[in-house]
């Protein structure tokens, strides 16, 4: 079965990493509860009788729920009003970049064409935040399609050599499908405060992608190590009650160890992932980076 991908294209995305993790997720799920949902390529790619997703993130969350009210020829509508009035290219239309511009920048040339309409949008959004299909379309055209606002609350990601393609349609596409065919519930807290307000059943599973201690990614900013030790006991009181988990996490990467994951990891069952861990600032693989998935099933619980 072909993955799909989320139509947020988040950075630290499990989109390319579908592959494997399917495989090491139980055969069996009634609620899938993913606390760190991100763009949400996992629950995106899972089977499961109904999805609890979380994200503290409240532009992520509202990004959601805007996105899935829709069906596809209505979204389609809307965010295609925003880009004809702002003049951004839509290659998916067939409204591309001239000619003479793309031999003058060959690399850079949407990011070229794009830069004024860009920052116009990018504007009227910080004036009026209230409009999300304007952030959505930011986050389409925008730099490495990163999420990212300023101390003062505003949203500064600079333009990107991106556009809105037909890869961007069939994610929005796919998207849609899923979520009129299943029972999604969005919420927008603490990943600890939604993790104790659910009534877990048998056959249950929390996956989880928290924020990397030792990555400096957007995303990552804010973890340290007191959220680190305060994840790794939740998830052992998790064990105790029975209640499956996955998480995958970085454990190697720029010559740093994750010490707190390696010690804690040792009492569980662990997998290594084969991730190509991309670097945010300028999209390179960082190859001594280690990622590894972390669980307390398969048959057995550990504890």
């Amino acid at each position: 079965m072909k993955i799909a991908r989320s139509p947020l294209f988040y950075v630290g995305d499990k989109y390319k990493l579908m592959g494997q993790l399917k495989k090491l997720f139980p055969e069996t799920i009634n609620k899938f509860i993913e606390p760190f949902v991100g763009g949400g390529s996992v629950f995106l790619n899972t089977k499961a009788n109904e999805y609890l997703v979380n994200d503290i993130d409240t532009n992520v969350i509202n990004l959601h729920k805007t996105l899935s009210k829709f069906d596809i020829d209505t979204l389609l509508n809307e965010l295609s009003k925003i880009v004809h009035n702002y003049g951004l290219s839509f290659s998916f239309k067939g409204i591309t970049v001239p000619d003479n511009l793309k031999r003058q920048y060959i690399k850079t040339y949407y990011a070229k064409y794009n830069k004024l309409a860009y920052e116009k949008l990018r504007k009227d959004f910080n004036n009026d935040k209230n409009n999300i299909l304007y952030l959505y379309i930011l986050l389409i055209y925008g730099f490495n399609r990163i999420i990212r606002f300023n101390s003062k609350g505003n949203f500064n990601l600079p333009v990107g050599n991106v556009d809105f393609n037909i890869n961007v349609y069939n994610a929005l596409k796919n998207y849609i499908s899923f979520m009129q065919k299943n029972k999604i519930h969005f919420e927008n807290n603490d990943y600890i405060n939604f993790i104790n307000k659910i009534h877990f059943e048998n056959n249950d599973y929390v996956y989880l992608d928290p924020p990397y201690l030792i990555s400096n990614s957007e995303y990552n900013k804010f973890c340290n190590i007191s959220n680190e030790i305060a994840l790794y006991i939740l998830l052992d009181e998790l064990n105790l009650k029975n209640i499956k988990f996955g998480i995958t996490n970085l454990i190697h990467h720029k010559g740093q160890t994750n010490e707190i994951l390696k010690t804690w990891s040792q009492k569980y069952k662990i997998f290594n992932i084969n991730s190509n861990y991309i670097s945010f600032n300028n999209n390179t693989i960082k190859t001594d980076s280690k990622e590894i998935f972390v669980t307390n099933y398969n048959g057995v619980f550990y504890g």
